[in-house]
């Protein structure tokens, strides 16, 4: 079997881009709206001192107490998070003592209880050290679905009078499909320290509001006779 030689393949090429018609380039997008509705936060208990098997049972015992209440609150799922220890240093950098922390980090949809959860663990001395709001994986797989299929209809829209004004049909030659969404980090808590000293166990006020998702269809197109 003979195989095409190169002048025949340049030649079929050179063919088929005479005869393709005009090539457009376009684009489109739409967005929908994602109900922030996964809470994460992290709360830790932190001490100082001189003795670190004193410090380890003084922030064991903090712990303990406050997994106890998590577990309370059924809508909250808990995990450890970081557990450190530092040297505390004076001067001629001379030994003082130790800094201990240990972190719980909590996920949960249910608002109403995590704020009064929060406020109960600040009251026990815990520290609240971040905290965010998100689209839960199925509110925003449901909003990026709906926010495609609003980009793909928009852009068949803006294909079709592009190609009406040319008077003549169109087929879409390739696609590109990007999705990105605006949603709230995991933000620090600079008051964390002060929220420690809170005597009364005040809920924390949380406003989850919405995030948007975005879907970006861009292509290219080609006028048909």
């Amino acid at each position: 079997m003979r195989l095409p030689t190169l002048a025949a393949l340049l030649t079929a090429a050179l063919f088929t881009t005479a005869h393709a018609g005009p090539l457009i380039e376009l684009s489109a997008e739409a967005s929908r709206p994602a109900a922030n509705d996964l809470l994460r936060a992290s709360v830790f208990a932190e001490t100082n001192g001189g003795n670190p098997a004193e410090l380890a049972r003084q922030i064991n015992q903090d712990i303990g107490e406050a997994l106890k209440l998590i577990r309370s609150y059924p809508a909250v799922t808990v995990k450890s998070g970081q557990q450190n220890t530092f040297p505390l240093y004076g001067q001629k950098q001379k030994l003082e003592g130790w800094r201990m922390r240990s972190e719980l980090l909590l996920e949960t949809k249910d608002a109403a209880a995590v704020s009064e959860l929060l406020g109960k663990l600040q009251a026990m001395h815990l520290a609240l050290g971040h905290f965010s709001q998100s689209p839960s994986p199925a509110t925003r797989t449901a909003a990026e679905d709906a926010a495609t299929r609003d980009a793909i209809s928009a852009f068949h829209t803006r294909a079709g009078l592009i190609a009406e004004q040319f008077g003549k049909p169109y087929k879409i030659n390739q696609l590109r499909v990007h999705q990105q969404g605006s949603f709230q980090p995991l933000v620090p808590m600079a008051r964390a320290a002060s929220l420690m000293q809170a005597a009364d166990a005040v809920p924390m006020p949380i406003e989850a509001g919405e995030s948007q998702v975005t879907t970006n269809i861009s292509g290219q197109i080609e006028l048909t006779d």
